[in-house]
């Protein structure tokens, strides 16, 4: 390849979001010939931060994209709720047929590598068909195909964040892709510096008096409201009666069984836990709980199902509080939001300019738009250096 074919690389980008990874590719000397998603304020804000010439287009139904054959790089980032973890995971969300969609313009534009990001859970169970199904269109046009996992702790980032990401490429190079590994920020370190004059930066104090803060008074550096966990990690909501309501150390004691037994009476072969019997726990505790569990019901910390009990608030955790000394959390589209998210140190959650700097974003990266539509940009965004490294694999490797 020569070098002058290396100093003009080109890139388009498919459902490109806010830019970062379209940004990270940038900072590697890629220039961007296309971007393109269907939502008008992410277009914007990519517009304004990248100069790029990015348009708002519904990739499901076509795009006049054949202009564009034979640039160096696709890059696509389709919609990963159905496929995510951390939602319903619906098999038949009508969302998880663009990333076959992202494959079939790959085809028609035929770049020499295509590039495609999505969560883990887009590998697994039934799931997985959407991605077999890429690698099995992209072989069959005559392209080498492999699975990148990217931990972004790994590579320098101040989060826990995991990704898997498709490389095509048609030129017949051999490639081993690996990222090179930097030890991770941690959220101290991501978030020195900030003041009131650094952009998206508005601090929103909890209202002392209302019941988040109160929660959050409870809540301390890596902890979280947890009902189903034990550990000096998990606050459990008897624990802050001031919100929640009085117990006695009798029902303290029933609460803390069901939690155990919970997950230990299995009775069913999936899940995470289920509801016990009064007799379990009479067995367990050594006296009997009908009387008391009637009374919790009362109380709302247990609920009855049929002959069955089980505690009420049954997710794994909100109102984590993170910790300065190690990475975040994975910022996600709630991040922004103290019922899931609680500063280290401070009665609130975090700006938006602390989860784009979490996520890698430069500060003169300015966001703007309704202020969910910027906390749903942040959350879904690729982090930038994630780009950048990917795409110095691409250029040492294979263009």
């Amino acid at each position: 390849m020569s070098k002058t074919k290396r100093d003009n690389l080109r890139f388009v980008s498919l459902f490109c979001g806010c830019g970062g990874f379209d940004l990270g590719f940038l900072q590697a000397g890629f220039s961007c010939a296309a971007a393109y998603d269907n939502d008008p304020a992410v277009i914007a804000v990519h517009r304004a931060n990248l100069k790029s010439p990015a348009e708002v287009c519904d990739l499901s139904n076509g795009a006049p994209l054949g202009r564009l054959k034979g640039i160096d790089v696709l890059l696509a980032g389709p919609p990963c709720q159905g496929f995510s973890t951390a939602g319903k995971r619906d098999l038949n969300d009508p969302r998880n047929h663009l990333l076959l969609r992202a494959g079939e313009i790959a085809l028609m534009l035929t770049p020499t590598i295509f590039v495609v990001e999505n969560v883990t859970g887009v590998t697994k169970g039934e799931h997985r068909k959407y991605w077999n199904g890429l690698h099995g269109m992209l072989r069959g046009a005559g392209y080498q195909t492999t699975d990148l996992t990217c931990d972004v702790a790994k590579i320098g980032l101040a989060q826990r964040r995991t990704r898997v990401v498709m490389i095509a490429w048609n030129n017949g190079c051999a490639f081993e892709p690996e990222l090179p590994t930097t030890p991770p920020t941690t959220l101290g370190q991501a978030l020195q510096g900030l003041s009131s004059e650094t952009p998206n930066h508005e601090i929103q104090p909890l209202d002392p008096k209302g019941n988040l803060a109160k929660i959050a008074g409870r809540i301390g550096p890596g902890q979280k409201l947890c009902n189903v966990r034990g550990g000096s990690r998990s606050v459990h909501t008897w624990q802050i009666p001031e919100v929640f309501g009085q117990t006695n150390a009798r029902e303290r004691r029933i609460l803390e069984a069901v939690l155990r037994l919970r997950r230990r009476l299995r009775r069913r072969e999936r899940g995470d836990a289920d509801p016990v019997t009064a007799n379990d726990l009479r067995r367990y505790l050594g006296h009997a709980v009908k009387g008391d569990l009637n009374v919790l019901v009362g109380k709302g910390y247990i609920r009855q199902i049929g002959n069955l009990y089980d505690l009420t608030n049954t997710f794994n955790g909100k109102s984590r509080r993170l910790e300065w000394n190690a990475p975040s959390h994975t910022v996600d589209t709630r991040f922004g939001d103290p019922r899931y998210y609680l500063h280290p140190d401070e009665t609130r959650g975090f700006s938006l300019r602390e989860a784009a700097r979490i996520q890698g974003f430069p500060d003169d990266f300015v966001f703007a738009g309704p202020g969910r539509a910027q906390e749903v940009m942040v959350g879904n965004a690729v982090p930038p250096e994630l780009g950048t490294r990917i795409a110095m694999l691409l250029r040492t490797h294979v263009l």
